[in-house]
């Protein structure tokens, strides 16, 4: 029975235990994130947060602290010289653990444990853009956020970009009659033309006419 049992060992002894704290620790303030399993991940985080609490304080009393810990000057210096700052505003929860998935191995679950301040992708920025799209969708009672967000998208600026008339004149449907006429078609067969050549009235005038002048002379 594990009555009692609060600290998780990890399947260690008290010497190895601290020391790969205090390696994976190095690590993580190196690195900014490191990936591990879920059980060192909760244990790395109980063991490391109070240290970079201490580092608010620069002073020669808390980098001995810390340094006693993590046993590495180089981290101890970064930890002081660039974490610290970035902590500063902060009261706690340092650190973050995302789960990643299980090892293939032992089907161990792994996470990935990083410092909240040194994630870009989850920063405060994204946070404004969605608060400030809910702002513009609700507040319609003061009138200058409804004029930023017609600005952000005109109107006028869109129906510029795609001209009506300018598609028109592209395909114009004159020219295209024009290249065929009909007419020019029709001149060139001319069936006036045809008629005359062949008159058929100009032969019956010719004959008649003139016998019935000379019965006229001869009943005179």
């Amino acid at each position: 029975m594990r009555h009692g049992n609060k600290v998780n060992h990890l399947s260690r002894k008290t010497g190895h235990r601290k020391a790969m704290l205090s390696n994976m620790a190095c690590s993580l303030i190196e690195h900014k994130r490191i990936t591990t399993t879920i059980a060192k991940a909760k244990t790395l985080r109980g063991f490391i947060e109070p240290l970079l609490t201490k580092s608010k304080t620069d002073s020669t009393h808390s980098r001995r602290v810390v340094f006693s810990y993590l046993q590495s000057k180089d981290a101890v210096t970064e930890l002081f010289r660039e974490v610290a700052p970035k902590i500063a505003s902060r009261d706690g929860g340092y650190t973050r653990i995302i789960r990643t998935g299980y090892r293939l191995g032992d089907n161990a679950e792994m996470c990935m444990i990083e410092l909240v301040d040194f994630n870009e992708l989850y920063n405060n920025t994204a946070k404004k853009t969605t608060r400030r799209s809910r702002r513009g969708g609700k507040a319609s009672e003061t009138g200058a956020t409804t004029a930023a967000v017609v600005e952000e998208t005109p109107v006028a600026e869109v129906v510029e970009e795609t001209p009506v008339a300018e598609v028109v004149e592209e395909t114009p449907v004159a020219e295209v009659v024009e290249e065929t006429p009909v007419v020019e078609v029709v001149e060139e067969t001319p069936v006036a033309e045809v008629v005359e050549e062949t008159p058929a009235e100009e032969t019956t005038d010719e004959t008649p006419e003139a016998p019935a002048a000379e019965e006229e002379k001869t009943e005179e």
